[in-house]
């Protein structure tokens, strides 16, 4: 057991001093497997398991292509992202920004897919991350993009009753809804 514990350090030593690496050699260090990251994510399961090294990992493996326009990548971030979404327990995480930002981009992702299992884990992110603001903005986004102003409408004001924050994010967002904006927030406002 002491030996084993001893690689477990060893490894979590590594990984953490790897963050001065640049991505890609970062990425090439972690996973000599490029195609599926099996190696690196089972690194982050067996060391940190934590939200922001699953996060810093997605968003590596996303910058690969565009999603949108590469179905092969697509199909892997969404069973990559559904892998965060079940080794990360709500109750320990839903106060982790992190966390939240996995939750909405697994279901903007599914959104290219399937709108409705998109509604499902926007629902889902919206239920366990109440406090961030972002976390209801993407919903409502998703909703108008939908052509559900209703909804939409009713997304951002329930935000604001919970109180999520920062509520300028909320106020800005209800501010370009009313003016009939297709976006709720620009790039910049984000």
């Amino acid at each position: 057991i002491a030996s084993i514990m001893s690689r477990v350090r060893d490894l979590k030593n590594k990984y953490k001093n790897e963050d001065n690496v640049t991505d890609e050699l970062n990425y090439t260090k972690i996973s000599a497997d490029t195609t599926d990251n099996s190696g690196t994510v089972n690194q982050i399961m067996m060391t940190t398991n934590n939200p922001e090294d699953w996060l810093s990992f997605l968003l590596r493996v996303e910058k690969k292509s565009i999603p949108q326009m590469d179905v092969t990548l697509l199909n892997r971030l969404i069973g990559r992202y559904s892998q965060a979404v079940t080794a990360l327990p709500a109750e320990k995480h839903s106060q982790d920004e992190s966390y939240a930002r996995i939750l909405v981009r697994f279901a903007e992702l599914k959104a290219l897919q399937d709108p409705e299992e998109a509604r499902d884990q926007f629902h889902l992110a919206r239920l366990n991350c109440k406090k961030f603001a972002f976390v209801h903005v993407a919903f409502a986004q998703f909703e108008l993009s939908q052509g559900n102003m209703k909804k939409c409408k009713q997304l951002l004001q329930k935000a604001v009753d919970c109180c999520a924050v920062p509520l300028e994010m909320l106020e800005t967002a209800l501010k370009n809804f009313h003016s009939q904006k297709k976006q709720l927030l620009s790039d910049e406002e984000k």
